[in-house]
């Protein structure tokens, strides 16, 4: 499975040779593996000439090691230094291949976007059941039962009921042993959710019995929830998936608007936002972009400096900063979720938004 130590060693690899990538869409809905192949061969062929032993590595790897799971085959080499990475995922890509400087991991930056690290909760009276889910699989499992609520049901009045004053008493004894069930769930998520990495929460179950639980939840956890749903804890995780990602689709783009407007309000503000190519490599270019957001399939070919790596959108005669010579660069956006995601910032891929379509398709949050 693919994980964020791996993007980061995609992104600080270097080669003194261009680095074939690969994105394949492997779905056995839309064909066989003979089909895929086949597919695969069609997108390698324009890299025979260019990049022949990493073409042949590449189909060696499909042919004799990859084992068919998941729905998409990611592949990343260099043959020259003994370097190919391959990843499974559960989601889907569009399948493409680019031959660059640098493993292409601006898919990969959109992949985790959308599916990577959602924490779900799917609580009960009696507590709650934990799943993290990254890219599409269930990474990690975990539940925090308390007492069970029948215990204190028998017939029309328990003795714990008698005690407590017949059905009102009752009703304060269940209303008590949900809080602390609910409480010590919430404490046993917040750690869960910690020691997973967990970057957006959603909560399932009642109503009432979620919105119970989230009140408990500490302040850094609550902050990361994005919606809740219906649900029985005795649902199997792929049910819980199903669900999450549905409700996590349509949360995801709610917050992507908000955000796309907050970066081009605080751009036209001349304060914490940037938008255009130009302005926002030179955000890159300074260290100071905290979130990037780019339009999905955005490319842009782009100058950088062979001395400082300054990037710009322009041809200029020489780099303003060290006064080194420019370089045409392919995709100077894919350069700019590099550093953003090298430098520990959040990158934003957004789809069918006009008004970041309007602002130039990219756009970003500042640091200062």
């Amino acid at each position: 499975m693919l994980t964020r130590q791996d993007l980061q060693e995609l992104i600080d690899f270097r080669s003194s040779r261009p680095v074939l990538s690969v994105y394949l869409d492997v779905d056995p809905s839309r064909g066989s593996a003979a089909a895929h192949k086949l597919r695969l061969r069609q997108v390698l062929r324009e890299f025979e000439e260019k990049a022949p032993t990493d073409v042949e590595a590449i189909q060696r790897y499909v042919d004799h090691h990859y084992d068919w799971s998941g729905r998409s085959l990611v592949v990343f080499c260099e043959d020259q230094q003994d370097f190919l990475k391959a990843y499974s995922i559960a989601v889907p890509v569009r399948t493409r291949a680019r031959l660059m400087e640098r493993p292409y991991v601006k898919p990969l930056a959109d992949l985790f976007d959308a599916y990577g690290d959602y924490g779900v909760a799917v609580v009960d009276k009696q507590g709650a059941r934990l799943y993290h889910f990254h890219l599409g699989e269930l990474r990690e499992e975990a539940s925090r039962i308390g007492e069970s609520i029948r215990r204190t049901k028998r017939g029309g009045g328990s003795q714990a009921a008698g005690r407590r004053g017949g059905s009102a008493g009752q009703t304060r004894y269940v209303e008590e042993l949900t809080d602390r069930n609910l409480k010590e769930a919430a404490k046993t998520a917040a750690k869960f959710f910690a020691e997973n990495h967990v970057r957006r929460i959603l909560i399932a179950g009642t109503e009432t019995n979620a919105a119970r639980f989230i009140s408990l939840l500490p302040k850094q956890w609550r902050s990361l929830m994005i919606g809740s749903f219906p649900m029985e804890t005795s649902a199997g995780h792929n049910a819980v998936l199903d669900k999450a990602m549905e409700n996590a689709h349509r949360a995801e783009q709610d917050r992507e608007s908000q955000l796309v407007d907050t970066m081009i309000t605080a751009a036209a503000k001349g304060r914490e936002g940037v938008m255009g190519l130009d302005d926002t490599l030179s955000a890159v270019r300074a260290g100071r972009l905290h979130t990037l957001a780019i339009r999905e399939g955005f490319r842009a070919a782009g100058y950088r400096c062979r001395s400082c790596n300054h990037l710009t959108a322009f041809a200029l005669k020489s780099c303003p900063f060290c006064g080194g010579v420019f370089e045409p660069i392919e995709d100077a956006v894919e350069h700019a979720v590099r550093e953003v995601i090298a430098a520990g910032g959040e990158v934003e891929v957004i789809r069918g938004n006009q008004q970041l379509e309007a602002a130039g398709s990219i756009a970003g949050l500042l640091r200062y």
